[in-house]
């Protein structure tokens, strides 16, 4: 119900199947392996909404906080889908673009809102203008150079690297 009904007319080739069923145990090898994931509670490759499958883990408590060591962890998990398609395909889909999106989303938070980056010290980048009454974020405006933008992306990038090839490593040992 959470996920979208089963949509019946999405008929599946066996190769499509297949992908998915790497991508998305690639998701929970990853998670279950993985000291700082939240508990995976269900795997599916039954096409539901926009999904062709679905790895869904659920906190054990209710948190308003989270830890580097947690959201690194989840990078990792949500990268595992696509370590699975590298590894096991020698190829990869356009199956991993939800999760990518969620990456880009924490990578960006971590690095620009929480200050998780060493390299880049105690202090955030961007103010946020936001819609009080509808509770949400319209635009970003830049308080810093050019010079820290290329550095900021270049944090991001490295925090999804070591992401990823910490999904591949788990995932080729195990």
């Amino acid at each position: 119900v959470v996920a979208g009904p089963e949509r019946r007319s999405r008929i599946m080739t066996d190769e499509e199947k297949q992908l998915v069923a790497y991508h998305e145990a690639g998701h929970a090898l990853v998670g279950c392996l993985l000291e700082n994931t939240d508990p995976i509670h269900k795997v599916s490759i039954i096409a539901r909404g926009m999904a062709k499958g679905l790895t869904w883990s659920l906190p054990e408590d209710d948190r308003e906080m989270e830890t580097k060591s947690k959201l690194e962890d989840e990078l990792a998990m949500a990268l595992g889908g696509r370590a699975a398609e590298a590894l096991v395909f020698d190829d990869i889909s356009s199956g991993a673009s939800s999760d990518l999106r969620k990456v880009t989303e924490i990578a960006r938070n971590m690095i620009k809102q929480w200050a998780m980056s060493d390299t880049l010290g105690q202090r955030t980048f961007g103010q946020k203008e936001e819609l009080v009454f509808l509770g949400r974020e319209i635009a970003e405006q830049r308080d810093y150079s050019e010079e820290m933008a290329a550095a900021i992306d270049h944090e991001m990038k490295a925090l999804v690297d070591r992401s990823y090839n910490r999904a591949k490593e788990i995932i080729q040992n195990h």
